[in-house]
């Protein structure tokens, strides 16, 4: 699906959010690869499931194809330095929903990116029939589990001991979910 491009200015910095394009496969590789190496609140380490510019394009290619899915990209001076998705299921009993996950460069942090990230998909899935949005988030992201809360997202669930970071312990993954009205 393809969406009007948004303008923001936050802190100092003006970014846009659009619909990532073909040409942004690049880019996106390289930026996932280097996200995943600056936070441990996303899944995988950096360099796992590595996803090339081939696999952007066909993940691109689908998303804007699908009237059920969402890919936007954050840019800033022609750089992209945040993405997001919401990715639909597609067996009937699921039709309602989709999952979202984000991610920002640690450098672009605070100024507003994953939460306009989050306001424009929910905007899209609610001018577009979807029930409702779930994610997940590591149990001691504060800052994005409160910044959920105040989107309208609701704690569904928690997966116990879901996984094990850097310093070896054992951390909890939160399911959050929102159902629009």
């Amino acid at each position: 699906m393809i969406i009007s491009k948004q303008e923001f200015y936050v802190n100092g910095v003006n970014y846009i959010v659009r619909t990532a394009i073909d040409k942004d496969a690049k880019d996106l590789s390289e930026l996932r690869l280097q996200i995943d190496g600056e936070t441990e609140n996303l899944d995988r380490e950096k360099g796992e499931a590595f996803i090339d510019i081939a696999g952007f394009e066909q993940i691109i290619k689908t998303d804007t194809e699908n009237p059920r899915n969402l890919f936007l990209v954050a840019v800033v001076h022609d750089r992209i330095v945040g993405f997001s998705r919401c990715e639909g299921i597609y067996l009937n009993r699921f039709s309602h929903k989709v999952e979202f996950g984000v991610c920002v460069l640690k450098d672009f942090w605070g100024y507003g990116i994953g939460k306009n990230l989050l306001k424009e998909s929910i905007s899209w899935a609610d001018s577009n029939g979807i029930k409702k949005i779930t994610l997940s988030v590591l149990e001691i992201n504060d800052k994005a589990i409160k910044l959920y809360r105040k989107f309208g997202f609701e704690i569904e669930g928690i997966l116990k001991k879901d996984k094990i970071l850097s310093d070896g312990n054992y951390y909890n993954t939160v399911i959050m979910g929102r159902f629009s009205k």
